[in-house]
């Protein structure tokens, strides 16, 4: 697919004109949103408030137009972060901010930093502010509507669009994204690229649109350029004009951002320069025109021209994804334009006041309206009746049985009990089933998801033929269709979090709650932990599962092996952690977590899970229904006693997931040696976290698993143990003030068996009873 570059349009209408004076207005105000928080806005603390004014600048048009030119109220768009004033501008001119937040950017209770959909006070489709997450959102956007379509969503059929700044692209989850073999069918995307070549710390030397275009185009998106506008085009169609076109395709990005900062009478001397043959020409006809055009044509790039912007977004073919590169200024319209430091910098108050007689504002009221009755109040009021949306619909949240299935029996793991629960939950609760959708990059079968597969099979946006649904030895099979449940990534885990924190959020955005459970590797948790963090901080829903843990593969030692995760799953806000031990346990915190997913007072979930055998009938769970409940609850609150030495334990032993048949072996061997224990099974340390807090702080969670799992008259020195490192049950020993040992894994592994792996470590049953010894 070759690049089709937009050239601009020669339509000079009322509606153009109206356009530039909503563009000198938005231009307007994003300014003086920043200028107002760092100039005028009391600061006691001195603290640098901040904001991006010369960013900013440079997505203006590209904004203005598609806002006020182009956009549906079915569309939806991310925000480029440091764009932030700019949208709040055009929603303030819409009608969808009233002004007295303009004076709140970065103050409590104001104008967030970035883009928040949860946070900011005026439609926001994409929260963003991590760079490249917010462009790659409405990728995983789109999967989400569509697989929420399926469900009786009528989301409808929306562009989904992402501004992008170019320095963005140099992140690896971009590309990530873009070169997912699902992507190319979504039709609905177009990103925009503020192509303004700069940097926070410099311009970019060795940028190349040329580069950048092929990559997405090999990817199979359809390519757009807007690089030059009105002004250049016609100088470029004159005597001289294609020696001068040349010249400034040629030059390198830092020569061309200098010129920027040049008179008329530096840019008539350096334009020849480096022409030999050509030089007089492009001298002759700069001669030919006045000290102004010779100004303005050398930022009179394509991004910066509506009408070249507006012609582009016309030519956006909706059967496969779009990029359009659009070359900008950054800073365009300040007096900060094109120079190297100005990512951060403000305009002074002269700046201010020459910028306000520019544009017909006056800074002494910053945020007066446009004339009533004028052509740029009248577009604003239209483009608002048109970009009017309908408020999603309410929807109840999923109702989740709490208890499935039998207690397993014989020897199975964790991970092995989380395909066993899904299939568990199609028959005991099918509605709440068919709206579990599953994801993972590329571990299906080795998470043991095959079951489930086989079952609900795999979603894809068109019906595909398997073409080993008739050979008998294939046991997992790829059934693709719209219907199916599971979502198949490439290995890429920042697309996995990513999605699912889309198909967690459809609940909010479409009134169709999903209960998405996302499956990878633990070790490869850290991985994908920003994105997933911004996901649940942008609102999104989701249970992820990260299986296998620790050193249960110890055949491949440290390469394959997860240390910090469960602390991570402490320390992670909106989300809760589990490290069942049980197969049961996984039933029941996996329904906790499906439970609290799809509604507003909702919350993530992270699972760590296992391939360590362990013998199912350890678990002792209550045969009695009363007390069986009772396990689950306290299972789900945090932790339980499994063990309860006969009169008062002179060890408290609490083990978390894989650890606890070994602590179980401990304390048969301490209590042979005359040495009584109880053996406490943590479930969420995250949860036994919450409830120490709370009893000091009063933070509304409750405390009474505290005293189930670790009662004041049974207090005694304590051992904890995991397969993670070892400060993650640390807090457990201030429960009561007892002396305590804390095991764990601090070091890389190396390949072994299970046995020797965790012989290496210190967290098998002579390390436990070791440490019994020592305290």
């Amino acid at each position: 697919m070759t690049a089709h570059v937009a050239e601009p349009t020669a339509i000079t209408n009322p509606t153009l004109d109206a356009l530039a004076d909503v563009e000198d207005r938005v231009l307007w105000l994003a300014t003086a949103i920043v200028d107002h928080a760092n100039r005028v806005r009391p600061n006691p603390g001195g603290l640098k408030v901040g904001g991006h004014q010369a960013s900013s600048a440079s997505i203006v048009s590209i904004m203005t137009a598609l806002w006020f030119g182009t956009l549906r109220a079915e569309d939806r768009v991310s925000v480029k972060p440091h764009a932030s004033p700019v949208l709040h501008a055009i929603n303030h001119l819409l009608g969808g901010l009233d002004a007295r937040y303009l004076t709140t950017l970065r103050e409590k209770g104001g104008l967030q930093s970035y883009p928040s959909r949860s946070k900011d006070p005026d439609p926001v489709d994409y929260s963003t502010g991590s760079v490249g997450i917010g462009a790659t959102a409405p990728i995983w956007g789109a999967i989400a509507r569509r697989y929420a379509d399926g469900l009786g969503a009528r989301a409808g059929t929306g562009r989904q669009f992402s501004l992008v700044g170019d320095a963005e692209l140099d992140e690896g989850a971009v590309w990530e994204a873009v070169l997912d073999p699902m992507v190319r069918e979504l039709g609905e995307i177009t990103w925009i690229v503020d192509f303004n070549r700069q940097s926070l710390d410099r311009v970019v030397p060795d940028i190349s649109a040329t580069r950048l275009q092929g990559l997405f185009e090999a990817a199979g998106w359809q390519v757009l350029t807007v690089k030059y506008g009105r002004v250049l085009t016609e100088l470029f169609a004159r005597e001289g004009g294609d020696a001068l076109r040349r010249r400034i395709d040629t030059m390198t990005n830092p020569e061309y951002q200098r010129l920027l900062r040049c008179t008329p009478a530096e840019l008539r001397e350096r334009l020849p320069q480096g022409l030999p043959d050509d030089g007089p020409r492009v001298a002759a006809l700069l001669s030919g025109i006045d000290d102004d055009t010779v100004h303005a044509a050398v930022r009179n790039l394509g991004g910066h021209d509506l009408g070249a912007l507006l012609d582009a977004y016309a030519r956006i073919d909706d059967t496969h994804p779009t990029v359009i590169f659009a070359y900008t200024v950054k800073g365009y319209g300040l007096a900060t334009q094109g120079h190297p430091q100005n990512h951060s910098s403000l305009l002074t108050e002269p700046q201010m006041r020459e910028l306000a007689v520019r544009v017909g504002a006056d800074l002494d009221e910053p945020w007066a309206p446009l004339p009533r009755g004028s052509a740029a109040a009248e577009l604003c009021a239209d483009a608002a009746a048109r970009l009017e949306r309908s408020p999603a619909p309410t929807a109840g949240p999923v109702t989740v049985p709490t208890d499935v299935g039998r207690p397993p029996s014989g020897t199975g793991n964790t991970q092995q009990a989380l395909g066993r629960a899904l299939l568990d939950l199609t028959r005991s609760a099918p509605e709440a089933a068919r709206r579990v959708v599953t994801c993972s990059p590329d571990v299906a079968s080795s998470t043991n998801l095959g079951g489930w597969l086989n079952k609900v099979g795999s979603w894809a946006a068109s019906e595909r033929r398997d073409w080993f649904d008739d050979d008998a030895e294939t046991i997992l099979h790829w059934r693709e269709r719209p219907t199916g449940q599971h979502i198949e990534l490439g290995i890429a885990e920042t697309n996995l979090v990513g999605l699912l924190g889309e198909l967690g959020a459809t609940w909010s955005r479409w009134g169709e709650p999903l209960l998405p459970i996302g499956v990878l590797y633990d070790p490869f948790v850290s991985r994908a932990l920003e994105p997933w963090s911004f996901g649940m901080y942008a609102g999104g829903q989701s249970i992820l599962v990260g299986t296998p843990s620790g050193v249960s593969l110890a055949p491949e030692g440290g390469a394959h092996q997860s240390i910090t995760t469960p602390s991570i799953g402490l320390e992670q806000p909106g989300c809760v952690a589990f490290e069942p031990a049980f197969a049961i346990e996984v039933t029941w915190c996996l329904l906790d977590g499906l439970g609290r997913l799809g509604r507003p007072d909702g919350s993530s979930s992270y699972l760590r899970l296992s391939t360590a055998p362990v013998d199912q009938s350890l678990a002792a769970v209550p045969a009695d229904p009363a007390l069986r409940e009772e396990r689950r609850r306290q299972v789900v609150a945090g932790g339980y006693v499994l063990r309860r030495a006969a009169g008062t334990p002179r060890v408290t032993i609490a083990a978390m997931g894989a650890t606890v048949p070994a602590a179980l072996e401990a304390a048969d061997r301490l209590e042979a040696s005359g040495t009584s224990a109880d053996v406490v099974v943590v479930t969420s340390a995250d949860r036994l976290f919450r409830a120490v807090r709370a009893r000091r702080a009063d933070t509304g969670d409750p405390t009474w698993i505290l005293d189930a799992c670790l009662p004041a008259d049974r207090a005694a020195p304590l051992i904890t143990v995991l397969d993670g490192h070892p400060h993650t049950l640390a807090f457990l020993a201030g429960v009561h003030g007892v002396r305590a040992e804390h095991l764990g894994v601090t070091g890389f592994g190396q390949s072994s068996d299970l046995a020797d792996a965790r012989a290496l470590h210190g967290i098998d049953a002579d390390a436990i009873v070791r440490c019994a010894a020592r305290l």
